[in-house]
C-alpha cells in the first residue's frame, strides 16, 4: 500500500509501482533476465533513474527503489543508520523473488548499497557506486575547509538538532534547486526540482533526509567493524564522473574491497544517471557483462 498517497506518483512506460513492507519499488524490464537493482541518493528519488531504466530494461529485470524516508517509501521516526535501511532494501527485493542481483547505486543510495554489500554478499552479483564518500570508509571524517568546502557543507548542517528544520521547512523548492544548479553540469528543468521538492516536503521528508545524516556516525561505526572482520570480495565498480565529487572512485574503494575496478564519465557532474544516462547504461552493462 502507498503510504503517501497524496505526493504525486509519476509513472515510467514499462514499469509497474510495487509496495513490500511500506519500501516502494518500481520493476520493469525482463523478468527471466539478470536483476539489476537501483539506489538515488539525497535530494533525489528513484525517479533518478528514470532516463537509464529504460535501456536497462531491454536487457535486465529492473527494479529502482526509494530508500525509506524517499519518495513513496515509509518514513519511520528512526534507524537511518545504512545497515539498518540495508537490511529493509534488501528484505523488499528479497519479497519480489529476487534470488541474486546487481545493485547499482548514488551518493546516499551508494551509503545503503555499501552496507548491504558487507551483509549480504552472498546475494549479490556485484555493486556498482556512483560519486560518494562511503562512512567510515572513504568519507573524511572532518569537512574541508578549502575550494571544496561547497560540495560537502550540507553533511555537518544536516547533523545539527532542530535548525535545518526550522530553516528548510517551507522552503524545501529552494534547497532542492539549489543542490541541483551547483552540483550538476546539466540543467535540471523545474519539473524535475518540482518532483524532489514535493517529496522533501511531504510529511516526514525533511526528517527522514536529514536522519541519514544524523545517523551517519552509526553507519560509520557498523561500516569499519564489519570491514575489519574482511573486506568486500563481490565485484565493485566505482564510477566517477569528470566535475562530481570523488574523482576517482576506485582507488577511494580499492583498499576495502578485492575486485575493483573504475570508470570516469565525462561532461557530467554530481548527478550523473540524470546527467549522463547513455554512459551510466553502457558501463553497468560491460560491467555486467563482465
Amino acid at each position: 500500500m502507498n503510504p503517501l498517497p497524496t505526493l504525486p506518483l509519476p509513472d515510467l512506460t514499462g514499469f509497474t509501482h510495487r509496495w513490500v513492507d511500506g519500501i516502494h519499488a518500481v520493476e520493469g524490464g525482463q523478468p527471466t533476465g539478470p536483476a539489476v537493482v537501483l539506489l538515488a541518493g539525497f535530494p533525489q528519488t528513484w525517479w533518478a533513474w528514470r532516463k537509464a531504466m529504460p535501456a536497462l530494461a531491454g536487457r535486465f529485470r529492473v527494479l529502482a527503489i526509494d530508500l525509506p524516508g524517499q519518495g513513496h517509501s515509509d518514513r519511520p521516526h528512526d534507524s537511518y543508520d545504512t545497515h539498518t535501511v540495508a537490511s529493509r532494501v534488501h528484505a523488499a527485493v528479497t519479497a519480489l523473488d529476487v534470488p541474486k542481483y546487481w545493485l547499482a547505486a548514488h551518493d546516499i543510495g551508494a551509503w545503503v548499497a555499501f552496507s548491504l554489500a558487507l551483509q549480504h554478499e552472498e546475494r549479490l552479483h556485484g555493486v556498482a557506486l556512483l560519486d560518494a564518500g562511503i562512512p567510515g570508509i572513504t568519507l573524511p571524517g572532518s569537512i574541508p575547509t578549502d575550494h571544496r568546502a561547497w560540495k560537502t557543507w550540507h553533511f555537518a548542517f544536516h547533523q545539527v538538532p532542530d535548525l535545518p528544520e526550522t530553516l528548510l521547512a517551507g522552503r524545501e523548492r529552494e534547497y532542492v534547486d539549489w543542490f541541483l544548479k551547483a552540483k550538476s553540469l546539466s540543467p535540471f528543468d523545474n519539473a524535475e526540482t518540482d518532483h524532489y521538492a514535493a517529496s522533501l516536503a511531504a510529511e516526514g521528508g525533511l526528517r527522514a533526509s536529514l536522519a541519514y545524516y544524523r545517523d551517519a556516525e552509526e553507519s560509520a561505526r557498523k561500516n569499519r567493524d564489519s570491514v575489519a572482520r574482511r573486506p568486500l570480495t563481490v565485484p565493485v565498480l566505482g564510477i566517477s564522473s569528470s566535475h562530481g565529487s570523488i574523482p576517482d572512485m576506485a582507488a577511494s574503494l580499492s583498499p576495502w574491497a578485492n575486485n575493483v575496478t573504475g570508470v570516469v564519465i565525462p561532461d557530467a557532474g554530481h548527478f550523473i544517471p540524470d546527467e549522463q544516462p547513455d554512459a551510466v547504461v553502457a558501463a553497468l552493462t560491460t560491467f555486467i557483462a563482465g
